[in-house]
């Protein structure tokens, strides 16, 4: 291969690389009113799964409306890490938009995540 050639190589792959890190990825966007919203709809919400889920619409039901989304933490499996992920995808008013499930990135060497996910007995 002739140096000119190679250099297109070159410069293809890193413009490659560079649009590649450049572009966002294709993000849910939305909200979810932890007031009003189903089962369902919260387990859109990042490391919300079903029994979370069902958790927060129990905990509303016994305690009311939440007041501050920070009263989420007060769902058995929401820790600080948990409720950090979804903060900006909670509201305690308004339409619940999200439509598609928010999918956290997990920290790199990371192998099961933090403890909060885990139900406690």
């Amino acid at each position: 291969m002739n140096t000119t050639k190679t250099q297109r190589l070159i410069l293809a792959f890193a413009l490659l690389a560079v649009a590649a890190t450049a572009l966002p990825a294709a993000a849910a966007e939305g909200q979810v009113n932890v007031n009003q919203a189903s089962a369902e709809q919260l387990a859109l919400l990042p490391r919300v799964g079903p029994a979370i889920a069902q958790r927060i619409v129990e905990f509303r039901e016994e305690n009311g409306p939440f007041e501050q989304l920070e009263d989420l933490m007060l769902v058995r499996g929401i820790g600080e890490k948990t409720y950090d992920l979804i903060a900006p995808r909670a509201t305690l008013s308004g339409d619940t938009t999200l439509t598609e499930k928010v999918r956290s990135p997990r920290p790199a060497g990371s192998a099961e995540g933090d403890d909060e996910s885990t139900p406690a007995s």
